[in-house]
């Protein structure tokens, strides 16, 4: 048996059934899986059956970089969008802390903020200054989640950002702050 549209023979019962006195006749629902049509065909013997198609999902983890636990004190800064052209405005930093950090972002928290929900938004640069052991690390982040936490009172903003652009310097220094965490602490692993 082929589609009638695509010629196909890769053929199944539909799973809407026919009805019952038509099925009696062996006139069943069929579908194509290769362009997805719903016919009807003379199948007494019933040779095609119901087959759902089943992909194995992926399990491999799909980070391009480890992450690492940190509690490194932090300087955030929102980016004017608003600036001339060549020039770059910064708002004063608040203090906040990076909580999870690999070579390509991090994880930071911000308690009693000075920022609207609004200014935190996606896609928004923000100047990030990081107190690492080995000297301050400085560069500009793009927000790709935020979310408000906790209980009335003691609520935080926890963003994940993506590294946008970092001196050679300050990217040799985190390397190697990296390369000695991933030495002394296992990488953590979440989805």
């Amino acid at each position: 048996m082929q589609c009638p549209r695509c010629k196909s023979e890769r053929i199944q019962r539909d799973y809407d059934d026919a009805v019952f006195f038509i099925r009696m006749f062996g006139l069943h629902k069929l579908l194509c899986n290769n362009c997805g049509l719903v016919f009807k065909g003379f199948d007494p013997l019933q040779a095609h059956q119901r087959a759902p198609s089943e992909k194995a999902k992926q399990q491999r983890n799909r980070r391009r970089g480890p992450r690492y636990n940190a509690h490194l004190p932090a300087g955030i800064s929102l980016i004017d969008p608003g600036a001339q052209p060549g020039k770059v405005a910064y708002s004063e930093p608040s203090r906040g802390h990076c909580e999870t950090l690999s070579k390509v972002g991090m994880s930071l928290s911000l308690v009693g903020t000075r920022f609207s929900e609004a200014a935190l938004s996606r896609k928004r640069l923000l100047f990030v200054r990081l107190d690492l052991p080995e000297g301050p690390v400085e560069a500009v982040v793009t927000i790709v989640t935020s979310e408000r936490t906790g209980e009335e009172g003691k609520k935080k903003w926890l963003l994940g950002a993506n590294i946008h652009q970092m001196s050679d310097d300050d990217r040799e220094r985190l390397k190697s702050y990296l390369e000695k965490r991933a030495k002394g602490e296992p990488v953590i692993i979440s989805e």
